[in-house]
């Protein structure tokens, strides 16, 4: 039940991902096409697409943390023993929830900030930009907490290799 809760609220969020660079899309191409052609544009656009940028940074961020689509080196990782990666893994990832402290705290003292601060063509509050940061770090830290448990139980390993039937049977022969 868990489980596809946390499904559906990444599809959710992959959805929303799509209408953010949907709409990016469309405003810019709008824009471009009403300066050129009607010598006029949409004052909001440039500002929006800006907006939906960032969103779009944050959380394709704690989409791309779940399936593991972040960039990495793991060369020293993948080529070590199942108890030297299990704790390879576990700093890793440690590490990964202490940079999230770092821009949880960072967030968490800006927002005072710039929640009284307007953005000068919307009028729009700048938390809703820069406020993304506070639950993209939380569901990056989560994510990252849940990979240090497993490493520490020695339930995560994502460079094990899967046993395959023709695994099996090559080792059998």
């Amino acid at each position: 039940m868990i489980d596809r809760s946390i499904n559906v609220f990444f599809k959710l969020l992959e959805v929303l991902l799509v209408l953010l660079l949907a709409g990016m899309t469309v405003m810019v191409f709008a824009n471009v096409v009403l300066r050129y052609v009607f010598s006029s544009g949409l004052d909001v656009s440039e500002e929006l697409s800006r907006f939906f940028f960032v969103w779009l940074i944050f959380i394709g961020g704690v989409v791309a943390m779940r399936n593991h689509a972040h960039m990495g080196f793991d060369l020293l990782v993948s080529a070590s023993t199942p108890n030297v990666r299990r704790v390879l893994l576990f700093i890793a990832n440690g590490l990964i929830v202490f940079v999230c402290w770092l821009l949880l705290d960072g967030a968490w003292r800006q927002s005072g900030v710039t929640a009284t601060d307007r953005s000068p063509v919307t009028g729009l509050s700048m938390i809703f930009v820069f406020g993304i940061v506070i639950p993209s770090a939380i569901g990056i830290g989560i994510i990252a907490i849940h990979r240090m448990i497993g490493a520490f139980r020695g339930t995560y390993d994502p460079y094990a290799v899967p046993q395959t039937t023709d695994a099996l049977v090559e080792r059998a022969l």
